[in-house]
């Protein structure tokens, strides 16, 4: 099996911001990941990806919030574009971004 392009989609928020999801099925999990899932999920603001959420080989599955960078701990796809909408919600209510 193929590597499937499962989501390739870009969201506008406003003039200012946007979401680029990106995520694909693997034959096999990724160097760290105990999933057959590799995704990029990013917020850019202003020009600015002030959130992320990844797996890149080897470093595993993680986020991105602002300048500071912790684990990530994927269940499903579907958790994983719900806990992403939820911390693009937060970070513009803490930032004054609605």
């Amino acid at each position: 099996m193929k590597a499937v392009q499962l989501v390739s989609t870009r969201i506008v928020y406003s003039g200012s911001a946007f979401a680029e999801l990106v995520l694909w099925r693997l034959p096999s999990p990724l160097k760290g990941s105990a999933h057959e899932f590799k995704y990029r999920l990013a917020y850019v603001v202003r020009g600015e990806c002030v959130l992320r959420y990844d797996n890149e080989a080897g470093k595993g599955d993680h986020r991105h919030f602002g300048k500071k960078e912790g684990g990530y701990a994927f269940t499903t796809p579907d958790q994983l574009i719900t806990d992403f909408q939820k911390d693009i919600a937060r970070w513009n209510h803490e930032n004054s971004n609605s």
